[in-house]
């Protein structure tokens, strides 16, 4: 067992959370749930587990909200770990971690970087660039997460990440009607980043190569004429990076995350040009 305590952030997750939590158990020494209103089965379930306490919190955006955690629940491990309620660890990246954290213990390697395989439909996207990266296991006291509203990344105060080559699993949906509802939620989040200038020039360091290199590729991308730069990056996922090749769920993940959203987003934006308001509110899914 890792010297670990796991944060994950839940509401509504009574689908995906036991399979998450069963996941690290044995791995991790606790793991806590920080739950903002759920009314499904997800803090019975969580509550059921030994190595399991739960908090309740009320949402503000995913940053604030584990930032709270790491500040308010007791952490006194050695080590912390983000966790989604869609993600699960596979036994092989477990005892590679384990391995990986007693090594590390006492040296300047803060941090670790994982990649995800996706699953979307019930479908193991296998080719184009649908896998996530992002730091997930750092030392307590030294991560903490960026306070954007949007793509928030591990930064750690001091120290360095090294890549693990093992990974997790993301099963990043639900069903149709609560994806297009979440992209939407993104969407705005990701508008507001945008009008509050949260894509700057200045280098990214986010303690990792390849995930500094992801958020200024995002920044230039955001360089590009409006409307237009969500047909070409639709383009570029969906034939240059190879998801045509997921068959029909690859085709409507692309179709759904890399076109939609992409447009979604710009469409909030314009509408924020042309008709200034203050930000609604981006509370949790309902």
């Amino acid at each position: 067992m890792t010297d670990l305590t796991a944060i994950i952030l839940t509401k509504n997750e009574e689908q995906n959370i036991e399979e998450c939590l069963k996941s690290i158990e044995g791995f991790a020494k606790r793991a806590v749930v920080v739950d903002s209103g759920s009314d499904d089965k997800t803090v019975e379930i969580a509550s059921s587990l030994d190595f399991v306490d739960v908090y309740s919190h009320p949402f503000e955006n995913y940053a604030r909200q584990f930032n709270w955690a790491i500040d308010n629940t007791g952490i006194s491990t050695k080590w912390t770990l983000r966790l989604d309620a869609d993600e699960r660890f596979t036994p092989e990246l477990c005892s590679r971690l384990e391995k990986e954290c007693s090594e590390h213990e006492n040296d300047d390697v803060n941090g670790f970087t994982l990649e995800a395989w996706l699953f979307f439909m019930g479908r193991k996207l296998t080719h184009g660039g649908g896998r996530k990266r992002k730091l997930m296991v750092f030392k307590t006291g030294i991560g903490r997460i960026e306070d954007r509203k949007m793509d928030e990344h591990t930064v750690l105060s001091c120290g360095e990440s090294i890549s693990i080559e093992e990974k997790f699993l993301h099963y990043d949906f639900k069903d149709l009607n609560t994806y297009v509802k979440k992209l939407n939620w993104y969407a705005t989040r990701e508008m507001q980043d945008y009008m509050e200038d949260r894509f700057p020039d200045t280098e990214f360091n986010a303690s990792n190569s390849k995930i500094s290199k992801k958020r200024s590729k995002k920044t230039k991308y955001y360089k590009a004429p409006m409307f237009w730069r969500c047909w070409a990056y639709f383009c570029y996922a969906y034939f240059l990076k190879g998801n045509c090749l997921n068959g029909k769920e690859g085709f409507i993940y692309s179709f759904l995350y890399h076109l939609y959203y992409r447009l979604l987003v710009d469409a909030k934006i314009y509408e924020q040009m042309k008709f200034p308001k203050a930000f609604e509110n981006t509370g949790d899914l309902k």
